[in-house]
């Protein structure tokens, strides 16, 4: 006897089409629209196809920014995913110690991204803030304002510190979901603790970090907040990423077009490597 398929459970999904394309795909074709005209006020606009693309792709600025954008990004991949790995490996299973380090872990995920630029632009200071007053006690001429080593190293550090917890909770729990059997067997075999780590923690966790990575990457390409805040964008340009300088030349110079063209640029750079991270992950968990 053949089922009788009922799919009008499907129209329960349509507000959720209808939503999307409220608040995605028809601000998206507005960028589009923008991207391809010359625009002076509401009434005087003129098309000139891709003459913004072209000129976006031969800016200085966005070439400085994209640099820059993906040395931070590899930065925040390179220390946030081991560091939540082992944050997660060192909490405790279950107890009220456990929920203690759950609690700490999701105070920095809870804080505003600008109220996190201001904690770190007091904390960093030489004169008020804990870290740069002990750093320059030290002999260390620390000043992110001034030098734009320590302005960059202030930024990273202060990403670690809000969005590790994120990696770190992620983590546990997939060590949370993996059967006990897989450490009973362990423990039998003598394995060691990296022996279990390699073949069996690691393992399982390669779902939870892709979706950790691809999280991370796209934030951290995206990131704007924080360093306006703290830097604003300086000392010079040394952390002005593509946000910022899209940012100044939408609203700064009122350039619409060049910057609609940006921002489609800027949308298609993020598509693009965010699908080749997904499928380098997905053919290693596939053991391809």
């Amino acid at each position: 006897m053949n089922k009788v398929e009922n799919n009008k459970a499907w129209f329960l999904v349509l507000p959720v089409f209808l939503l999307v394309a409220f608040s995605a795909v028809v601000p998206l074709m507005t960028v589009v629209n923008y991207s391809v005209q010359d625009i002076f006020d509401a009434s005087n606009r003129y098309f000139v196809g891709v003459e913004w693309f072209k000129e976006v792709l031969r800016d200085p600025r966005l070439h400085d920014s994209l640099i820059r954008q993906f040395i931070f990004s590899f930065c925040v991949l390179l220390i946030e995913i081991p560091l939540g790995i082992s944050v997660a490996l060192m909490m405790p299973k279950e107890g009220r110690w456990s929920a203690l380090c759950l609690i700490l872990l999701a105070i920095p995920l809870l804080i505003p991204w600008n109220v996190v630029g201001t904690i770190w632009q007091i904390f960093g200071r030489a004169d008020i803030g804990l870290m740069g007053y002990y750093l320059n006690a030290m002999g260390i001429d620390y000043n992110y304002a001034g030098n734009s080593g320590d302005a960059w190293a202030t930024v990273l550090l202060m990403d670690v510190w809000h969005w590790t917890s994120l990696i770190a909770l992620l983590c546990y729990s997939g060590l949370r979901a993996i059967p006990d059997a897989y450490y009973q067997a362990a423990r039998i075999d003598r394995a060691s603790g990296w022996a279990i780590f390699r073949y069996i923690q690691l393992p399982k966790l390669q779902s939870v970090l892709l979706i950790g990575i691809l999280l991370r990457f796209m934030d951290s390409f995206m990131i704007y907040t924080e360093p306006f805040v703290l830097t604003g964008g300086g000392p010079g340009n040394s952390t002005t990423f593509l946000s910022q300088t899209l940012t100044t030349m939408a609203i700064g110079q009122f350039d619409l077009g060049r910057a609609g063209a940006f921002s489609l640029i800027y949308f298609l750079i993020i598509l693009l490597v965010s699908w080749l991270l997904y499928t380098a992950m997905t053919h290693v968990e596939k053991g391809e």
